[in-house]
């Protein structure tokens, strides 16, 4: 049993946070990052972001496992048919990698190699239940394996997607496919998280909370204009416009919603893009 699901078991608040391979072959900036972020209980390891071309995040993920961390690997349907997919799940597994965050992924046109050709010959729905085949023995074409992996699964969700209707169906399909966690979206308002919570805690499945550091106004903006399922609302827009320093802004914000993870969800997963040394003010009570 990897460290988080140990943790998450015995129903103990959870941190996490995240680091991008290398644009190349160069991992020390992304291990020395890793070393900032020593105090977590999990690192994730993103799956060419964006649909952004990075290294593979399987091998920074075993150098991770090398340095004593818990990664959690990030494994995206965009860029792999099923063969590949269940091909790299059985590379972690004999590699020491257990935890998993399974995504549909990115759609190329919106990454840097906008000329590349889509695969999604799964999504992320059928990638959790091809990874439960695969705990069980059993590829996705029916055939024995000489030895079964173990996994911790998971799986993403957007409490401020709407309708909310439509958000609770997937999170109860994804975890009757496997999912054992999920982390969430970044979340910005109360009202939201409640209400999603409410409905969410009687599958008894932990939620860690998606929190984003908002650096100024522009980013919360662009996050609203393009990323599905986010939403900031305008008291914070005006708040980031009137703050003399937007990033101690954001700070404060990203803390009050640390703040609704510890009243409702078994975690928080904080996304600081490159502003790790801020996570101590961030998590401060």
């Amino acid at each position: 049993m990897s460290r988080l699901a140990d943790k998450l078991a015995r129903q103990q608040f959870v941190v996490t946070a995240e680091i991008a391979p290398p644009k190349g072959i160069d991992v020390a900036p992304a291990l020395a990052k890793a070393e900032v972020l020593r105090d977590m209980d999990a690192i994730n390891v993103t799956d060419n972001q964006g649909a952004c071309m990075r290294m593979s995040p399987l091998v920074l993920s075993r150098l991770l496992v090398e340095q004593g961390f818990d990664p959690i690997l990030q494994i995206t349907c965009r860029d792999r048919n099923r063969m590949a997919l269940q091909s790299d799940l059985l590379g972690a597994a004999a590699m020491g990698i257990e935890n998993l965050l399974l995504l549909t992924g990115d759609h190329p046109k919106f990454g840097d190699h906008k000329a590349s050709r889509p695969v999604f010959d799964l999504d992320s729905v059928q990638l959790l239940k091809a990874v439960e085949r695969l705990q069980q023995g059993v590829d996705m074409a029916g055939k024995q394996l000489s030895e079964a992996p173990h996994f911790f699964s998971g799986a993403a969700v957007a409490p401020a997607a709407e309708p909310q209707a439509l958000t609770l169906k997937k999170f109860k399909k994804k975890i009757n496919c496997g999912a054992e966690f999920f982390q969430t979206q970044a979340v910005f308002q109360r009202t939201q998280l409640e209400s999603f919570i409410a409905e969410a805690k009687q599958f008894q499945v932990p939620v860690i909370l998606g929190v984003l550091l908002l650096k100024n106004v522009r980013m919360a903006n662009f996050l609203n204009k393009n990323i599905p399922g986010v939403q900031v609302p305008q008291d914070l827009l005006q708040r980031l416009e009137d703050a003399v320093n937007p990033l101690q802004e954001g700070v404060r914000i990203a803390r009050e919603m640390v703040a609704l993870a510890r009243e409702f969800c078994q975690g928080v997963h904080l996304m600081t893009f490159g502003q790790e040394n801020l996570i101590p003010q961030i998590l401060a009570e």
